[in-house]
């Protein structure tokens, strides 16, 4: 226990068992959309290595060799298929999905809004009845269990429609992954329903929405401040009593800008490491970003490879 803080400390594992179980299942092919720096090609190759996929390199080649050169690396027995372009790279990258060639997608050093405006588009793209959403799995060194943070990186300002795909999305994830039910925290500023702030009015019809059996597989409260969602001690405070008060395994913020807020806070204060991935696609999407460690971008891939894997043994999984 951290005597300044009163927390437990726990050590940075969680990783480390995704990584071992994804390498257990074997690689699968990987389209790795226009890997044009030395970050993003090192993400793809360094996870080829440790097991977990088969790159296909979708981009310009001579980009990519010349990557490949800076970063000291040998793409000998790497497939390749050329574009011109990160916008072709990643309607390419979305083609070899639909074709079967390859059944995860991982974004390289393009922009993600053109990854995603491939992925999202109507008659050539991976839409399915989900919203695309993003859940970042983070590994909090004062948390004893992975916390997932949604919508952190995709939906700006999500409507309650948009909400319940986006809660659905990171409970079959956590399911998917063999974490088992989860206990999901809807956030606000405040625990109680007020019309002056409407995430706690959403936060409220999402908890009935699960009560109706419109939202499944999970525990669900809200809304809930932040302080109440992970600590025991601020819930019995307030004098909150649910199954996910104190010690939610979910967070799901009110937009974007709460979200990246909070990921953020905990990568860079409280030290946690921050794995992303994209959901509501036909396929998992590898989020990673340059600032990402190597041990993070492996547990983004390791994330992917076991939620494809679920995917494929229990077809009702959304998402």
């Amino acid at each position: 226990m951290d005597s300044t803080t009163g927390h437990v400390t726990h050590r940075h594992g969680h990783y480390k068992e995704l990584i071992a179980r994804a390498a257990q299942v074997g690689p699968m092919t990987t389209a790795v959309a226009h890997p044009c720096d030395e970050s993003s090609l090192l993400g793809a190759v360094d996870a080829a290595k440790a097991g977990l996929i088969v790159p296909v390199l979708v981009g310009p080649s001579a980009r990519i060799a010349a990557a490949a050169k800076t970063a000291g690396v040998d793409l000998a027995g790497i497939e390749i298929v050329d574009t011109p372009h990160s916008v072709a790279s990643a309607a390419k990258a979305v083609e070899l999905v639909r074709q079967g060639h390859t059944v995860l997608m991982m974004k390289g050093s393009l922009h993600s809004d053109e990854l995603l405006e491939a992925i999202t588009a109507h008659d050539t793209g991976l839409r399915t009845g989900r919203r695309i959403s993003h859940v970042f799995i983070m590994d909090v060194p004062s948390y004893s269990e992975p916390l997932f943070v949604t919508d952190a990186a995709v939906n700006i300002f999500p409507d309650l429609d948009d909400k319940h795909d986006i809660v659905q999305n990171a409970v079959d994830l956590h399911v998917g992954l063999g974490l088992g039910r989860p206990r999901v925290a809807v956030l606000s500023a405040v625990e109680t329903v007020t019309t002056r702030i409407p995430s706690t009015i959403e936060a409220a019809a999402l908890c009935k929405m699960a009560e109706r059996g419109q939202i499944t597989g999970c525990d669900i409260d809200g809304p809930l401040a932040l302080d109440n969602a992970i600590s025991p001690e601020a819930a019995r405070i307030k004098g909150i009593v649910s199954p996910v008060a104190g010690r939610a395994q979910i967070l799901v913020v009110p937009d974007l800008e709460a979200g990246n807020m909070l990921a953020k806070n905990l990568s860079f204060m409280a030290g946690a490491d921050a794995a992303g991935i994209v959901l509501g696609a036909r396929v998992p999407v590898i989020l990673t970003s340059r600032a990402d460690t190597l041990k993070t971008r492996l547990a983004s891939c390791a994330v992917a490879v076991l939620y494809a894997q679920a995917r494929l043994r229990e077809p009702k999984l959304g998402g």
